[in-house]
């Protein structure tokens, strides 16, 4: 029984996961489409969250709802005016967005449904992946370890906080 509403809820976050993304491109209003984007990552953690990845849920929330949209809204608020609805696109870019979606939404069905066919390969055979390996791989400062992405990010929104701290000073 608990699986049936693991199921349901899956579905329902998926939906919701869908409507707010379509929101979120299609809103003319900025704040709304930030606040939008807000639904979606906290939909992505509840999807982390019932995969019991505490941790990735936790991360979600944290960096990218808590961090990364407050940092959006911040660019917003500096550099137009909120309430201001955006232009609208010309018909050569509209179709030209509506195909590039076809497209991911071909590439993404390809992917799972072909899935089946490749579980548990990789480039180097039958590799055995849990979330320990994961994460230390993520973590390790060994040869080929992933520590420089996470330092190159960290710099990067460094350098985000003080270009709007600058921007916030010259206004």
């Amino acid at each position: 029984m608990e699986s049936v509403g693991n199921i349901i809820l899956y579905f329902i976050v998926a939906i919701a996961i869908i409507v707010f993304s379509v929101l979120t491109v299609t809103t003319r209003k900025i704040l709304r489409s930030a606040t939008y984007l807000l639904f979606v990552l906290f939909a992505t953690a509840i999807i982390y969250f019932q995969m019991d990845y505490q941790f990735l849920g936790a991360v979600q929330i944290a960096v990218y709802a808590g961090g990364i949209l407050v940092l959006f809204v911040f660019a917003i608020m500096l550099t137009q005016q909120p309430g201001k609805n955006a232009e609208a696109l010309a018909t050569h870019r509209r179709w030209l967005g509506l195909t590039a979606a076809l497209a991911g939404v071909a590439v993404t069905g390809y992917g799972l449904f072909s899935y089946a066919e490749f579980a548990g390969k990789s480039l180097l055979g039958s590799v055995d992946v849990n979330m320990e390996k994961i994460g230390q791989f993520l973590l390790s400062t060994d040869k080929y370890g992933y520590l420089l992405p996470f330092e190159a990010i960290s710099v990067l929104l460094l350098a985000c906080i003080i270009g709007g701290v600058v921007i916030a000073r010259r206004r």
